[in-house]
C-alpha cells in the first residue's frame, strides 16, 4: 500500500523533506510508493482530479515553482540488481548512486555515476547524467538499455528503442516529463580501479591555475575527465582549520589509466606550484566519490548553469572575481570540460542536447544568509558575462527557485518534445517539473 499524506498530516513534512532545503514547495498530496502499483494508482488519482503530478526521489533538483499537485516519492523504490555477464544494472526510482557503485564493484564493474553517491541514479540519468568518466563513456542516458515507466494513462510499459524509439529517445533527456520511471536498465563499464584524486590550490595562485589548466586540456587523452572547483570555503568548524575561511582552486581527475601514465599526465598541474592538499592516487572504483568530496547533508542553495561553446583564461577570471572572496555569498564555480565521447551521437539516439559544447560552468551558492535577491543579482551578471559563448544550460544542474526551462533545449530538440509532449501527455499532467508543454494542434 502506498504512504498518503497531505498537509497537516503526521509524516507529511518529513516525507517531503530532501537534499535540497532551500526551497520546499507544498503539494496537496504526497504519495510514498513502495512499487508499480502505487505509482499507477497515484497517476489514476492525479489524471481523475486535475492534479499535476511530479516526482522526487533525492530532491536535488526541486522546481520550486511547482505548487500544489501530487508528488510522487520513490525512495522505498530502492532495489539494485546486477547482471554481471550482461554487464547491466537494474535499478529502482528510489536508488541513490551509492548503491549502484558498491553492488557493480564486486564484479569490477562501474556506472556512469556523477560526483556526488546520495544523487539519485534515475533523476540523474533521465537529465542526461554527465559523470566521472564521462569523456570516456559519453552521458549516463547514453547508456539506457530500457526503462519502465507509467505513462498519464496510468498503463505501465518497458520501453526499448525497439518498442517505442520515440518515447526511448524522449524520457533520456526530457527529465520527469513524460511520465514516471519506476526501473531503469543501464550498462555498466569495465572499470575496476582508476586513477583519481584532487590537487588543491590556494586563491593567491589563481591566474597560474586558471591558464595552465586551460592550456592543459589539450594534452590530455579522452579516458581522463577532469573539472576545476574554485570556491571560499565557509569558517566553519566542521571544516578541517586549514580549510576555514580559504579561497581555494580544486582540479579533480578520473582516468581509467594506469598509475605512472596518470602521474605523467598530472606532471604540469603539480608544477603550478605548492598545494594544500594532494590527493592522487590509484584507487577501486568503490572509492571515487573521494574526488569530488560533495557534501552528503541536505542544505540550502541556488544555482544555474550554461554550457559553453568555449573558455578562454580572460573570461573565466573575470568571473572568478566575480564570485571570489569579495562576493556578497559564499559561491562554487565548476568548470567541466567535456568533449571526447560527450561530442558523439550514441548508438541509440536520446534527447540529451548540445553534444557540441565545449565546457559546462555551473555557479552555485549555499544560502547561509545572504539575501536571495543578492544571489540572483550576482548570478545574473555572472552568466550574462558568458552570454556571447552560452549554447544553452544543462537540465542536470539548475538548481534555482523555480521551473525556467529557457535554453535547457535546442531548438530542433525542443520542438520534438514538445510534439512528443502531446502525444504521450496531451493534458501537460507530469508538470511539476521543468516543464515541457505539449505542442499545438496543428
Amino acid at each position: 500500500m502506498p504512504h498518503v499524506f497531505r498537509p497537516g498530516d503526521p509524516g507529511y513534512d518529513e516525507e517531503l523533506s530532501g537534499f535540497q532545503l532551500g526551497f520546499s514547495p507544498r503539494p496537496d498530496v504526497i504519495v510514498g510508493a513502495t512499487g508499480t502499483d502505487d505509482v499507477r494508482t497515484a497517476v489514476a488519482y492525479a489524471a481523475a482530479h486535475g492534479l499535476p503530478v511530479g516526482v522526487q526521489a533525492t530532491g536535488h533538483g526541486v522546481p520550486a515553482a511547482a505548487e500544489g499537485g501530487l508528488l510522487i516519492t520513490t525512495r522505498r523504490m530502492d532495489g539494485v540488481r546486477i547482471d554481471p555477464a550482461a554487464r547491466t544494472a537494474t535499478v529502482g526510482a528510489g536508488v541513490r548512486w551509492r548503491q549502484v557503485v558498491e553492488a557493480a564493484g564486486p564484479h569490477g564493474l562501474a556506472p556512469l555515476n556523477g560526483s556526488s553517491p546520495v544523487v539519485g541514479a534515475v533523476s540523474y540519468t533521465l537529465g542526461g547524467g554527465l559523470g566521472l568518466l564521462a569523456r570516456e563513456f559519453g552521458y549516463a542516458a547514453d547508456h539506457v538499455r530500457a526503462l519502465d515507466v507509467v505513462t498519464a494513462d496510468a498503463w505501465p510499459r518497458r520501453v526499448t528503442p525497439d518498442s517505442d524509439p520515440d518515447l526511448f529517445w524522449a524520457l533520456l533527456g526530457g527529465g520527469h516529463n513524460f511520465g514516471v520511471v519506476t526501473a531503469v536498465e543501464m550498462g555498466l563499464m569495465p572499470v575496476a580501479r582508476l586513477y583519481g584524486g584532487a590537487l588543491l590550490f590556494d586563491g593567491e595562485l589563481r591566474d597560474d591555475v586558471v591558464a595552465t589548466y586551460l592550456d592543459w586540456l589539450g594534452t590530455v587523452p579522452d579516458t581522463l575527465t577532469s573539472s576545476l572547483a574554485v570556491m571560499v570555503y565557509p569558517d566553519m568548524e566542521r571544516l578541517p582549520a586549514i580549510l576555514r575561511g580559504r579561497y581555494t582552486l580544486s582540479i579533480r581527475i578520473a582516468f581509467t589509466g594506469d598509475e605512472a601514465e596518470g602521474e605523467r599526465l598530472v606532471a604540469p598541474l603539480r608544477a603550478i606550484g605548492p598545494t594544500i592538499t594532494d590527493s592522487l592516487r590509484e584507487m577501486p572504483y568503490t572509492e571515487s566519490a573521494t574526488i569530488h568530496n560533495d557534501p552528503d547533508f541536505p542544505h540550502a542553495y541556488w544555482g544555474d548553469s550554461a554550457m559553453l561553446s568555449g573558455l578562454d583564461s580572460r573570461t573565466l577570471t573575470e568571473l572568478l572575481e566575480m564570485t571570489g572572496p569579495g562576493a556578497p555569498a559564499m559561491c562554487i564555480v565548476q568548470v567541466n570540460p567535456l568533449g571526447g565521447a560527450l561530442a558523439r551521437e550514441p548508438e541509440v539516439p536520446n534527447a540529451v542536447p548540445y553534444r557540441d559544447a565545449a565546457f559546462l560552468v555551473r555557479g552555485l551558492s549555499p544560502l547561509l544568509g545572504p539575501d536571495l535577491s543578492a544571489v540572483r543579482e550576482l548570478y545574473g551578471r555572472f552568466f550574462e558575462r558568458l552570454a556571447p559563448v552560452t549554447v544553452g544550460r544543462s537540465l542536470n544542474f539548475v538548481f534555482a527557485d523555480g521551473a525556467r526551462t529557457e535554453g535547457l533545449y535546442d531548438a530542433g530538440t525542443a520542438r520534438r518534445l514538445a510534439g512528443l509532449k502531446a502525444r504521450y501527455d496531451p493534458a501537460n499532467l507530469f508538470r511539476r517539473n521543468y516543464n515541457i508543454r505539449p505542442a499545438d494542434p496543428a
